[in-house]
């Protein structure tokens, strides 16, 4: 069976999301970044940058979320990967996009807007990545305005991959008004059961 190193409440959800999706069976190995967990020997062997996810298949071990989604879509399809290998490219693209352009800025916002003690929160910091995460989400919105998924004509791993990332943003309520078709595939990404099945993992 499929063992994920992680808990719902960090980089692991986008794992645990798309098994969900799959229907692929896995194990939760709770392994949680703030308990010294991802520090042990052990876990190194694993992974020696000290991170989660990561997933286990067999021999095969796996780091970095968007790399082990791609491969998990790939190799299990079930309408999760794209069709045709022009969506494939979208599909890299956007995995990659959300890691270069989004991750960064919303996640800031997040930690010293809400996550990180508040003495030790940087007002400053939260609102600059506030103001810095308005330029990725605009382009996010305008690809929307050509298509209703991101890579084809359903959901696929590209717009799970993406929609993990703007969860933060949800949870640090970021204003999404500006961005109305960016919000309406938000809300129609996060409203799948999957995901309300992951975070209970």
């Amino acid at each position: 069976m499929l063992k994920v190193y992680g808990v719902p409440g960090s980089r692991a959800i986008r794992v645990l999301w798309l098994l969900e999706e799959l229907g692929v069976p896995y194990e939760n190995v709770k392994t949680h970044f703030a308990t010294g967990d991802t520090r042990t020997p052990e876990f190194l062997k694993l992974n020696p940058n000290g991170h989660i996810p990561v997933l286990q298949d067999g021999d095969l071990v796996l780091f970095e979320s968007m790399a082990i989604n791609l491969y998990l879509a790939r190799k299990h399809g079930k309408g999760m990967w794209p069709k045709t290998v022009e969506d494939e490219g979208r599909a890299y693209q956007w995995s990659v996009w959300a890691i270069a352009e989004l991750e960064e800025p919303v996640l800031t916002a997040l930690l010293h807007g809400a996550v990180y003690p508040p003495e030790q929160r940087v007002a400053d910091k939260a609102r600059d990545a506030a103001e810095r995460a308005q330029k990725p989400l605009a382009v996010l919105d305008g690809a929307l305005a050509k298509r209703p998924w991101l890579a084809g004509d359903d959901f696929t791993v590209a717009d799970l991959n993406v929609a993990a990332v703007c969860l933060w943003a949800k949870m640090v309520k970021l204003d999404l008004s500006p961005f109305p078709r960016m919000a309406d595939w938000l809300a129609r990404c996060t409203a799948r059961p999957a995901l309300g099945r992951a975070r209970k993992a």
